[in-house]
C-alpha cells in the first residue's frame, strides 16, 4: 500500500469515526429518548439524589435509554446540583432537553387549591398535600401567635388571612413563600372597594369574614346567601344575638350534628352565639369570596329569623316575626322526626 493510499484510508476510518460518533451523540443526547402517552411531571424533593432522580424518570417517563442524560449529568455536575421542584416531561423529549430543563431548575408551575375549610390544621393538610411543603412546618408558623399579631391577627381571626382560590405556584414554594403568597393574594382581594364597603358596615375585613363564615355554614345557595347575611346584620344593629347554629357545632367542633337541642345550646364557649351578643371571636371557617362578597352586598329587609325549609332542599323560610318563625321551625322539626333524625 503507498503512502498516499494510506492517508486516505486514515482519513477515511477517522471521517467515519466522526460520522459515528455524532451518530450515538445524536441518538443519546438528541434523539427522542422519553415516550410518556402524554405530559408528565417528576417531583423532586429535598431528598431526592441523582440516583432516585433517574428512577423517577424511568418509572414516569419511560425513557428508552439513559445513558446520554447521565453522561451529560455527570459532565455538567448536575449531582452536585440537583434542584428541588416539578419538572414536566413532554412526549418524544431529549435527554439534553430534560436534562437543560433539571439543571436550570426549570419547573413547571401548578394549581395551589385553597378550599374553604372549617379548620386551620385541615387547611394545612391540603396544602402539605399538593406542595413539597410539611403540612407540620405550615401548622407551626400558624401557631407562630407573635408574628401574626404584628400583622393584627389573632389565633382566632387568622383564618381571615385565606382567600379560597386556585393559586398558580411553583410546587417547591417553602412556607414563607407561602404566607408571602397568601399575605399577596389578601391584599388584592381585599381593594378599595371591598374596604369602603366593610367600614359602610362598621366591620374590619376580619369581622366581615367572620360573618361570612356563619353565612356559608347556614347555605350553600349563592342566591340565599346575601339574604342571610342581611338577616344576620338586622341582628347585630338590633343587639338581638346571632343564634346561629353552625356556631354552637363550631363551639362543640362536631360537624356532624344536623340537629341542635337544647342540650347543646348551653355550651360554655365565646363562640356559642346563643350566649353571646355579636359575632364570635373569628371565623368558624374559611369563607369564600363569594361569601365574603355576599355580606358586603348584603340584601336589605327587615328579617330577623331563619329556618331550613322542612323539603330539605338547602334554602330556608325568612321571617320578620317570632310568632311566624315558629310556625317555619314546626314544619321542620316534624319533618326531621318524620326522618328520624334526632341528633
Amino acid at each position: 500500500m503507498t503512502k498516499k493510499k494510506g492517508l486516505i484510508l486514515t482519513l477515511f476510518l477517522l471521517i467515519a469515526a466522526c460520522i459515528l460518533c455524532v451518530g450515538i451523540g445524536y441518538q443519546l443526547l438528541l434523539a427522542p429518548q422519553f415516550h410518556p402517552q402524554a405530559k408528565v411531571h417528576i417531583y423532586i424533593d429535598r431528598d431526592d439524589t441523582v440516583d432516585s432522580v433517574y428512577r423517577k424518570l424511568r418509572q414516569n417517563a419511560f425513557p428508552g435509554n439513559l445513558s446520554g442524560l447521565r453522561w451529560l449529568a455527570r459532565l455538567k455536575q448536575y449531582p452536585e446540583h440537583v434542584k428541588t421542584g416539578r419538572y414536566a416531561i413532554f412526549p418524544d423529549d431529549n435527554a439534553y432537553d430534560v436534562l437543560n430543563r433539571l439543571l436550570r431548575g426549570q419547573q413547571e408551575p401548578m394549581n395551589l387549591v385553597i378550599g374553604s375549610v372549617r379548620t386551620l390544621d385541615r387547611l394545612a393538610r391540603n396544602v402539605g398535600h399538593q406542595l413539597m411543603i410539611d403540612s407540620a412546618e405550615i401548622m407551626q408558623a400558624l401557631s407562630d401567635t407573635a408574628r401574626w399579631s404584628r400583622q393584627g391577627y389573632t389565633p382566632e381571626t387568622l383564618p381571615a388571612l385565606f382567600i379560597p382560590e386556585t393559586y398558580q405556584v411553583y410546587w417547591d414554594m417553602d412556607a414563607e413563600d407561602f404566607f408571602s403568597r397568601m399575605t399577596k393574594e389578601h391584599k388584592r382581594f381585599w381593594n378599595k372597594k371591598r374596604l369602603t364597603q366593610a367600614d359602610s358596615l362598621g366591620m374590619t375585613p376580619a369581622e366581615v369574614s367572620t360573618l361570612a363564615s356563619i353565612v356559608e355554614e347556614e347555605t350553600n345557595n349563592r342566591l340565599e346567601k346575601p339574604i342571610v347575611a342581611g338577616l344576620y346584620i338586622n341582628r347585630l344593629r338590633a343587639g338581638i344575638p346571632l343564634q346561629a347554629d353552625p356556631t354552637v357545632r363550631f363551639a362543640l367542633q362536631d360537624f356532624s350534628l344536623r340537629r341542635i337541642t337544647n342540650a347543646h345550646l348551653n355550651v360554655p364557649s365565646p363562640y356559642n352565639t346563643y350566649l353571646h351578643t355579636g359575632l364570635p371571636p373569628g371565623p368558624i371557617r374559611i369563607p369564600s369570596p363569594a361569601g365574603l362578597d355576599a355580606v358586603l352586598n348584603y340584601t336589605r329587609h327587615n328579617y330577623l329569623y331563619m329556618c331550613a325549609k322542612e323539603d330539605f332542599s338547602g334554602t330556608h323560610n325568612f321571617a320578620s316575626t317570632y310568632a311566624r318563625h315558629m310556625q317555619n321551625a314546626r314544619k321542620y322539626w316534624n319533618a326531621l322526626n318524620k326522618r328520624k333524625i334526632f341528633k
